[in-house]
């Protein structure tokens, strides 16, 4: 036996006992197949060593002996789909498990690897890509379900529930409709949440942003201003320096008898009457004739600055209060001209929008009352979609259940709302203020009553993990075209059950699997007998140590396995012969199902 196993395509199975040929898993449809585990390959993972098994599109059934492993297979898809991971799974003297799981998910496969350390270190890959393991589920636990003995699924979550009600009653228009009406009225309430201001805080702060800009508008600030105050401040420092200096500067190039523009003009004309007997004075000529009106020009600038220099005491110190004042609004409001300005238009902006604050307030509190009715409407018509589809539910289930072996069991889909607390959302529908969320305004609870005269209680509170198993394939059965989940996996769904209810789980877990892959761990022939593919998990001895195994069984293989199921190891040719007669039964049924 080896450890490693790819499940043999149909056209290269074997012929049965019967020496017919055993029949081939009928064509699925795209959608059934896309993201449905294609293979999944284990490595030091507690028994197992090392195999990769590949899965059929339909119904694969995982048999063998108590404490084979079987479990294990199951505890590695869940690994490799974002399950909290355990260390203690760790093969004795391996430092890393690894899983990895192919999804035939399209438009192109999904590769999810999971490994996990014994030091106690995970890490999860998709793609190649390092991802969290958290990302891993949110990715990979779409495409796996797995219903466990004593396990939380998504099934035993009431928000699920209300889910599946909603898929099964075909109500995606009224969530839709609650969930816009919901949206546009907690949108409104938070625009209403940033108006709500205590009068005395909002005068308060009306009062500051008014003083503000009018402090600002009043000041009449320019750019650049102070730098020029600042200049002519610097300059009336040094008033009688500067004006004597201007003077001489102005004397220097203009004045009477010594000044340069009288030289510059002898120089030019001088220049003039040797261009007239040599050509090459020209050029000098003109440049001595530029100079003398530079120097004009310099000469006024002279005395023009002598003549702006600041000798008016009041003058000063006014320009000395306008500096103060600039430099005090800019310690408050900005570290410039532009700033301060700035800072006063936004002031301002500020004032006005306060001084409207109020009737704003009024009319988004009118907005609210307004979008409270519409919620209370979206809600009332998806409740009363809800209520109608909660009926025809509970009797298909119901129904499912009875062919299941729950033959005195009453199923109930309950529809109920709570009355709010006093911070939850809600709405007066005459019947007191009812909670409501985007999902509307209904709690959804799957009830069930085992046995006669025994109260209804919830699907989380059913003590037997075969009895859940069984009531999550009914409803599953039933639900098949509203949960779009590609892969279900029950384990141990037999638990509990013997062979007169047996077969009818066979037959309801391969209906299911027309629409979903689904893989099943089951001790019972009688629903092994239904399987598309069947896979024998088994421990050897290797060296010393235990391995696990597994291997697909089809023909007399298949005949001798489900014959062990039946009878155990010393069945003999009566077993064998209940086998046969249990696969032909099968075979028998699954033509008239698909004939159907």
């Amino acid at each position: 036996m080896t450890d490693t196993v790819e499940a043999e395509p149909p056209e290269l199975a074997s012929s049965d006992a019967s020496g017919r040929e055993a029949p081939e898993p009928e064509p699925l449809s795209s959608a059934m197949a896309a993201g449905r585990l294609a293979e999944l390959s284990v490595r030091d993972l507690a028994l197992i060593e090392k195999l990769r098994i590949s899965f059929e599109p339909g119904l694969n059934v995982l048999t063998g002996e108590t404490g084979a492993g079987k479990s294990l297979l199951i505890d590695a898809l869940g690994l490799a789909v974002g399950a909290r991971a355990d260390t203690s799974l760790v093969r004795h003297g391996s430092e890393t498990a690894r899983v990895e799981a192919l999804f035939d998910r399209l438009p192109e496969p999904l590769i999810c690897v999971r490994e996990v350390s014994g030091a106690g270190r995970s890490t999860a890959r998709i793609d190649d890509e390092t991802v969290t393991a958290a990302r891993l589920a949110d990715v990979a636990g779409r495409l796996v379900e797995i219903h466990g003995q004593h396990d939380q699924q998504r099934l035993l979550d009431e928000r699920w529930q209300r889910e599946l009600l909603d898929a099964f009653g075909r109500l995606e228009r009224e969530r839709a409709t609650m969930a816009s009406a919901v949206e546009a009225w907690r949108a409104n309430q938070m625009a209403l949440a940033e108006l709500a201001l205590d009068p005395r805080e909002l005068a308060r702060r009306l009062e500051l942003h008014e003083h503000q800009a009018g402090e600002i508008v009043g000041a009449r600030l320019r750019i650049g201003e102070a730098a020029e105050i600042g200049a002519k401040l610097a300059a009336a420092e040094h008033a009688e320096t500067i004006a004597r200096g201007s003077v001489e500067i102005h004397e220097a190039l203009a004045g009477e008898g010594s000044g340069a523009r009288e030289a510059i003009a002898v120089a030019a004309q001088r220049t003039r009457e040797l261009a007239r007997l040599d050509e090459r004075y020209g050029p000098l000529g003109e440049r001595l004739t530029g100079l003398a009106a530079e120097l004009d020009d310099a000469a006024a600038e002279a005395r023009d600055l002598a003549e702006s220099v600041e000798h008016d005491p009041a003058a000063l110190t006014a320009m000395e209060e306008r500096l103060s004042l600039i430099y005090s609004l800019e310690r408050k409001y900005g570290d410039s001209e532009a700033a301060v300005i700035a800072y006063g238009e936004g002031a301002a902006a500020e004032a006005e929008r306060l001084r409207a604050l109020e009737a704003s307030r009024e009319t988004r509190q009118a907005e609210a009352a307004r979008l409270l009715v519409e919620v209370a409407s979206a809600g009332r018509e998806l409740s009363s979609g809800r209520a109608a589809a909660a009926g025809r539910l509970s009797q298909a289930v119901e129904g499912a259940l009875g062919g299941l072996g729950f033959r005195h069991t009453a199923f109930t889909v309950a529809v109920g709302r709570h009355l709010a607390g006093p911070a939850e959302p809600s709405v007066d529908l005459g019947e007191g203020r009812v909670a409501f969320d985007a999902s509307g305004l209904d709690s959804v609870a799957f009830l069930i009553a085992p046995n006669p005269g025994e109260p209804a209680r919830p699907l989380a509170r059913i003590a037997s993990g075969g009895e859940l198993s069984r009531v999550a394939l009914a409803i599953k059965q039933i639900l098949a075209q509203a949960d779009h989940t590609p892969t279900l996996v029950f384990d141990e769904i037999d638990t509990g059950i013997g062979g007169r209810s047996a077969e009818p789980v066979g037959r309801s877990l391969w209906e299911l699997a027309r629409t979903h892959q689904v893989l099943c761990v089951t001790h019972l022939g009688q629903i092994a007998a239904y399987a598309d593919a069947q896979f024998r998990i088994e421990k050897h001895q290797r060296e010393g140590r235990t391995v696990t195994g597994v291997r697909r069984v089809v023909g007399a293989e298949r005949v001798d396995e489900l014959a062990q199921m039946l009878a155990g190891a010393e069945g003999g040719v009566a077993a064998r012969a209940s086998a046969e007669e249990l696969l032909e039964r099968a075979e028998v049924w699954r033509r008239t199902a698909r004939g159907r």
